[in-house]
């Protein structure tokens, strides 16, 4: 008896679920991305122009660096969100912290505005850390994915501290 060789099958209904759910995910955080670089069009120009602690990175670091937090920031927030729907508190942290994290670009690169940007940041840390400390209790993963995104803001929050007073006329 010769048995047919079997077609292969289709997705399962969850399996495509999951993978239009990482898609959008995928798409927020890169439209977050997108929406924080309008802002930063002349970024690098206005970076150079800054008095600027001899431990700040090069302009052409911070692109690479945030993409790949985005990258990971959308599959952590994939992985909680296949577990609980966009409307949970660890979701809502997400969506809040990412909203902040876009708008800081506007307040810092946009607007100058030194004072606001540093509390603006320290405001998307402690988002951060809620967002993380939520994300550990749906999915451990997805809080570690999270990980060097708060190592990266924290170094931020810092460094934005350092170049704000550092620049009293440029970032008054």
């Amino acid at each position: 008896m010769t048995r047919s060789p079997r077609a292969p099958s289709a997705p399962s209904a969850p399996a495509r679920q999951d993978l239009g759910l990482l898609l959008v995910s995928l798409a927020i955080a890169l439209a977050a991305e997108a929406l924080g670089a309008i802002a930063s069009i002349h970024a690098a120009a206005f970076y150079a122009r800054l008095n600027q602690p001899a431990w700040a990175p090069p302009a052409w670091l911070f692109g690479p660096v945030w993409t790949v937090l985005y990258t990971l920031m959308a599959i952590a927030s994939w992985r909680v969100w296949r577990m609980r729907p966009a409307a949970s508190t660890p979701m809502i942290l997400f969506f809040v912290q990412l909203a902040v994290n876009t708008a800081w670009s506007w307040v810092f690169f946009r607007w100058h505005f030194g004072a606001a940007s540093f509390v603006w940041i320290v405001l998307l840390l402690v988002l951060l850390v809620a967002t993380a400390l939520a994300f550990w209790r749906v999915d451990r993963a997805a809080a570690v994915l999270l990980m060097p995104y708060l190592a990266w803001v924290t170094f931020a929050c810092a460094l934005a501290w350092a170049v704000w007073r550092a620049n009293p006329a440029l970032l008054g």
